[in-house]
């Protein structure tokens, strides 16, 4: 199998798009150089401190108990994410907090039940992780909740019909660059791309219906 070397050099050319985003924001008068580049170094910092810290949590000696630890670590971190977006609103942690456990738990327990994939740390966390990031997405809170779970799910929806057409996705890119079999890689996204989907519903209905359970009387009324 073909290895990935991108070095310090590679990060540094990757920079390039960042100096261009500044750029453009500058030109357009958009004011969003300073959030870009606090978001390009924030970034940085925090890929490197989870890479080290993934390198001792994946390592083949490392029991998988710290995998599942990492896994709930994530769940709770996205949970408060979500309800740092609405202050004040009772209820959103505990409600976000069971609607990702229960997303990220069906889809993990459908992908090791069925053998999927083998249960190991180095498909636990990363399965979990893409998961995580696509389910707190869909977390949006409108007045309307009908309305507001289609908007959540809508956009994942485009993107399962799209996938490999106008763009390679992420697991798939990844897997070719390290040289697995097209055909495996390509299954693979498939896999990843209907866990998305799934957990974004779920994740999408429970937490509506639960804020909305916190914000709305029986007769339809906004709790004062």
């Amino acid at each position: 199998m073909n290895t990935v070397d991108v070095g310090p050099l590679g990060v540094a050319a990757s920079l390039t798009l960042i100096v261009i985003a500044v750029g453009l924001s500058w030109r357009e008068r958009l004011g969003l150089g300073r959030s870009i580049i606090w978001a390009a170094t924030r970034a940085i910092a925090q890929m490197l401190v989870i890479g080290a810290a993934l390198g001792l949590v994946l390592a083949d000696d490392t029991p998988i108990a710290w995998s599942w630890l990492w896994v709930a670590a994530m769940v709770t971190i996205g949970s408060a994410t979500v309800a740092s977006r609405v202050p004040g609103t009772p209820g959103v942690f505990v409600v976000t907090w069971f609607a990702l456990g229960a997303a990220v738990g069906t889809s993990l327990a459908v992908v090791f039940g069925f053998g999927i994939f083998p249960l190991e740390a180095r498909t636990l966390v990363p399965t979990a992780g893409m998961l995580m990031g696509n389910a707190i997405g869909a977390t949006a809170l409108r007045p309307h909740l009908a309305e507001a779970m289609r908007t959540s799910i809508t956009p994942q929806i485009e993107q399962t019909k799209i996938v490999g057409l106008i763009a390679l996705p992420g697991t798939m890119t990844g897997l070719l660059l390290a040289g697995v079999d097209p055909l495996d890689a390509v299954l693979t996204q498939t896999v990843i791309m209907f866990l998305i989907l799934g957990s974004v519903a779920v994740t999408s209905v429970i937490v509506g219906r639960g804020i909305a359970a916190r914000l709305v009387t029986s007769d339809h009324r906004l709790v004062a």
